[in-house]
């Protein structure tokens, strides 16, 4: 190091020479909601390649109830375990997504616990980006569930009378639906203190949502007042449909509803979630 390039270094910094080094560069623009929402959700498919055991609820829970109901009970329930398999493999594909959707409050109550989200509210983004961007990433995560189903349901003899039209339109009907349903579970992720505590609600709704619904058997052979109750789950019309567009009709009644009550899903518990997220301490 020379005298000359010493005293520079010794030199102090003005005010001018910063301000000239900082505008020497264009400044880029300021990121808009899909950009950050999108970046986000890049954030949530990185959790899961470095914590790969978050695909467990994705792989193994679907597996080990189609292979349980369909080799346990199909024979008692439909008199054939291939026949049963026709009934119940929509059901599981709907069951499975639905309870996956769980995973983002519980992710995102651990993000709160450990003061990342306090981070991102303080960035210079649109601030409801961290919590779609989440949403976002576990599309992907319902997606692979939702392969997995039906892989192992076409190994296992599933065949769908409406074909691969049918079967991409349920999947996107019940991915819709999913993303919505994930908002509830957002809203509960700001209330509720622990991710055990948030996993334990949402097990406690999803349970009778899920069992008590058309997934498993035939509404027809429940007692009127619990017919009564199954026919407006709305998880028993979600089912009715995925099974349907599988095996080729098109409820376009039942769709309707299901499309109604996801716009509903986002629309009571988004802007609660919202307030949430933007007083949270």
């Amino acid at each position: 190091m020379t005298a000359t390039t010493a005293e520079q270094a010794s030199a102090p910094v003005t005010e001018d020479a910063l301000r000239s080094v900082l505008l020497a560069g264009e400044r880029p623009s300021r990121p808009g909601p899909v950009r950050t929402s999108l970046t986000f959700g890049w954030r949530a498919l990185l959790k899961i390649k470095h914590v790969p055991e978050q695909l467990v609820d994705v792989t193994m829970f679907p597996i080990m109830f189609t292979l349980m109901f369909t080799y346990l009970f199909g024979g008692a329930l439909a008199g054939s375990t291939q026949e049963y398999l026709q009934f119940l493999l929509p059901g599981i594909l709907v069951q499975a997504n639905v309870m996956i959707t769980m995973n983002t409050g519980i992710t995102l109550n651990t993000d709160i616990q450990k003061g990342v989200f306090d981070r991102f509210r303080s960035l210079p983004v649109w601030r409801p980006s961290p919590l779609v961007g989440a949403l976002l990433g576990d599309l992907v995560r319902y997606s692979i569930g939702s392969a997995i189903v039906i892989a192992l349901g076409l190994v296992l003899g599933f065949r769908p009378e409406g074909g691969a039209v049918g079967v991409a339109l349920s999947v996107v009907l019940l991915l819709v639906f999913s993303f919505c349903l994930s908002w509830l579970w957002t809203m509960l992720s700001l209330i509720l203190r622990t991710p055990n505590s948030v996993a334990g609600v949402s097990m406690m709704v999803m349970f009778p949502l899920t069992f008590g619904s058309n997934i498993f058997v035939d509404p027809k052979t429940m007692p009127a007042w619990l017919q009564a109750v199954v026919e407006v789950n709305p998880i028993t019309h979600l089912a009715t449909v995925v099974r349907g567009l599988m095996h080729g009709s098109v409820p376009a009644g039942e769709i309707g509803w299901v499309l109604v009550s996801s716009a509903l899903l986002v629309a009571v518990f988004g802007p609660i979630t919202m307030v949430l997220y933007r007083n949270k301490k």
